[in-house]
């Protein structure tokens, strides 16, 4: 897999078109991507991408994917995107008015091992 699958989704595609710009996709734009961007792509192809983003420093693009790794996060969901975006400027979710835009989960063929994560999650959560 690799960058060109998440253009799959709307938003992602919407994302890279604008670090393609050079544009500043804020930090929680750059969160977003690497938490997407983990499941598809290599961290050499990430950060090559992502460091087009004028705000942003290799080494601390390197560190965040790194984290992500390491942490084992999950792709936000529509919700958290939603709720990042109210604390910058740039956009994430390029249409937050349709209830069925920038749910990376519907959009993208997301791993089999991460939602076997996410709903062993909600199992301990509701026990």
């Amino acid at each position: 897999m690799s960058v060109e699958d998440l253009k799959q989704s709307q938003m992602m595609n919407h994302m890279i078109e604008a670090l393609e710009n050079g544009e500043d996709i804020g930090h929680y734009g750059r969160l977003t991507f690497a938490m997407v961007g983990v499941y598809f792509a290599n961290d050499d192809e990430l950060v090559q991408v992502m460091t087009q983003d004028e705000d942003a420093d290799e080494r601390e693009v390197r560190a965040m994917i790194q984290q992500v790794r390491e942490k084992g996060y999950n792709p936000p969901n529509r919700d958290k995107i939603l709720e990042w975006q109210q604390k910058q400027d740039f956009q994430i979710c390029p249409n937050p008015d349709d209830p069925d835009a920038c749910n990376v989960y519907s959009e993208l063929d997301i791993p089999q091992e991460v939602l076997e994560d996410i709903q062993e999650y909600r199992e301990e959560k509701a026990t």
